[in-house]
């Protein structure tokens, strides 16, 4: 068995969408995190709030610079993740698509690497 994070990303148009059927993309969502939980696949699941509201702290420089917002362009925002513990990356694709989501978002699935694990290049290679 294996982690994958699978990392919600809306755009602003995506989350202004969001918030206008917020009641039933809650209502749906829950009942996709009991179907994990059946499932026996579920890990965590998180929200996060507005990314107008975070700091970023940059370390391009000698010295750490904090300020206030989001990290980038906002035409892609990471807003929450769920993480489940499947046995291969096709069951968390497969999970992925099945998430309550609104036109326009997108869903990043990524392993999660074990503690004893180097990271791996674009080839999947150990560095």
């Amino acid at each position: 068995m294996a982690k994958y994070m699978l990392i919600m990303r809306g755009t602003d148009e995506s989350n202004a969408a969001l918030l206008a059927g917020f009641e039933e993309l809650a209502a749906s969502t829950h009942r996709y995190i009991e179907d994990l939980v059946k499932a026996g696949v579920f890990v965590a699941a998180e929200g996060l709030d507005d990314a107008g509201q975070s700091v970023v702290v940059d370390f391009s420089g000698g010295t750490p610079v904090a300020t206030d917002g989001p990290y980038g362009e906002t035409r892609e925002l990471f807003g929450g993740y769920f993480l489940l513990e499947v046995a291969s990356k096709q069951e968390a694709v497969a999970w992925a698509t099945r998430i309550p989501a609104v036109t326009g978002s997108k869903i990043e699935v990524r392993r999660v690497a074990g503690d004893d694990e180097r990271p791996l290049d674009a080839a999947g290679r150990a560095q």
